[in-house]
This record gives structure tokens, C-alpha cells and sequence, in this order.
């Protein structure tokens, strides 16, 4: 988990992870969740807007979330701890499961009118992408992805890498066939020819992206909302699409 911003100047989170340690030993009094937001965002001025504080699965412990990124403290608000919470006893990243948890989306809530379709076989089964055109991991990916049939790929656009990935996301989704646009550039490295039309869809896509913590490409959403990041082979990607029902 990367530094949240607003923590980049507390160089001595580690000495306040050794301290709340030895505090959550102490019999202290629940103060509660408006004690814990006043005393952070008095030390803390940009931890002025906390989306949630909750019990932590550790006792003595309360979770501080502030958008996808999720911190500890203890019952005051005195200490803060950024890093994950392991469950050692069922070896499971907590934390990790906790942003999963946020970030997670429903098929169903997909602006499918946004994507366009790349059909094969007889395409029952469902997944979603998010590519960027520029993005070379997207490229080994999509070659892969020819191995897995049957299926109906609903690919977002997502240019995320920079002014030239604009443009070229336009054009794919300004081409008359999106879908032979975007496999003749992915695959066969064909620059799709210059187009206009209403790319709106572009910017819907990446404030989407934004909303859901898409932060890479491609991600993949599966039909029962399994959300999976990086450049799967296809053969992990037939295995999910099974475990997804379809």
C-alpha cells in the first residue's frame, strides 16, 4: 500500500505503531468515533474528512478509512498505523480485502453503453476490461485473450497513460468497427486511422475508473463482480470465468 499524502511528512509512523502496541495494553475508556475524527484532524489537518471509522477486527484497534485508503488507530485518536492487518491464524491480508471490499463492482452497475462488444463464439459468457491502448501489458493480454472462447468481452476504453492514449482512444471509438479497430492496433500494431466523433464516453470511463480505485490496466470484471488486476493468461482467465457461473 502506497503513502497516503496527507502522511508523506510523518516519517515516524513506525515508532506510533510501537506506541499504539503498548497503548492497546493499557485499559483505556471507548472515547468513540467523534473523539477519534476531532483528535486526528487536529494533529492531522488533512485527515479533516474521514469518510468512516469502525472497529477494527483486532480488539482495541479502529479502522480510519479516507476514500480507498484505510489506516488504525486506537480508541482516542492519540496514535496512527498505516500498513496491512494480517490475520495470522487464517493468512488473510484484512486490509487488502477491506479495499477489495470498497472498491468492488457489480456487473450490473457497468456502464455497458460505454464499452463496445468483441463477440466470440457464441459469447455467453461475460467479462469487462479496462485498457488503455498504450499499455503494453493490455497488448500481451489481448493476444492471450484469443485463446478464450465463447464469450462476450465488453471493453472500456480507459486512457489513463497520457495525451497520446486520448487520442487513440478516440479513434478506436470514433472507427466504424471499434472492435476491428482496436485488435488491428492491439494485436497486429495497425495505428487505427484518424476519427471523430462524440468520445464523451472516454471521459465517463475514467471518471468511473476513478470513483471504483481502477488505478491500472487492464482490470478485468467478471460477471459476478470478481474484479482481477494485470494481464491474466487466458487459462486463469477460463477459470474465472467458470467460478464467475457463466
Amino acid at each position: 500500500m502506497k503513502l497516503h499524502p496527507a502522511l508523506r511528512r510523518f516519517s515516524g509512523l513506525a515508532c506510533a505503531a510501537l506506541a499504539l502496541s503498548c497503548a492497546l495494553m493499557l485499559p483505556t475508556a471507548h472515547a468513540g468515533e467523534a473523539e477519534i475524527r476531532k483528535n486526528l484532524a487536529a494533529s492531522i489537518p488533512q485527515l479533516a474528512n474521514i469518510d468512516e471509522v469502525r472497529p477494527a477486527p483486532m480488539p482495541g484497534l479502529f479502522e480510519v478509512r479516507v476514500g480507498f485508503d484505510v489506516f488504525y488507530t486506537d480508541e482516542d485518536g492519540s496514535f496512527l498505523l498505516q500498513g496491512s492487518l494480517l490475520d495470522v491464524k487464517n493468512r488473510k491480508n484484512l486490509t487488502e480485502e477491506r479495499v477489495a471490499q470498497l472498491s468492488a463492482v457489480k456487473f450490473e452497475q457497468l456502464p455497458l453503453k460505454d464499452a463496445f462488444k468483441i463477440v466470440r463464439g457464441n459469447g455467453k459468457r461475460k467479462l469487462a476490461v479496462f485498457e488503455d491502448p498504450n499499455c503494453g501489458y493490455c497488448k500481451m493480454f489481448e493476444k492471450d485473450l484469443r485463446n478464450v472462447k465463447d464469450v462476450t468481452v465488453y471493453l472500456f476504453l480507459y486512457p489513463i497513460l497520457g495525451s497520446d492514449s486520448v487520442v487513440k482512444s478516440r479513434d478506436i471509438w470514433c472507427a466504424k468497427d471499434k472492435a476491428a479497430a482496436w485488435n488491428g492496433w492491439m494485436v497486429d500494431g495497425v495505428k487505427p486511422a484518424t476519427a471523430e466523433c462524440d468520445s464523451a464516453a472516454l471521459q465517463r470511463n475514467v471518471a468511473f475508473g476513478r470513483k471504483y480505485n481502477i488505478t491500472g490496466t487492464p482490470t478485468l470484471i467478471f460477471a459476478d463482480g470478481t474484479r482481477a488486476p494485470g494481464a491474466l493468461p487466458a487459462a486463469q482467465v477460463e477459470k474465472m470465468l467458470a467460478a464467475a457461473g457463466n
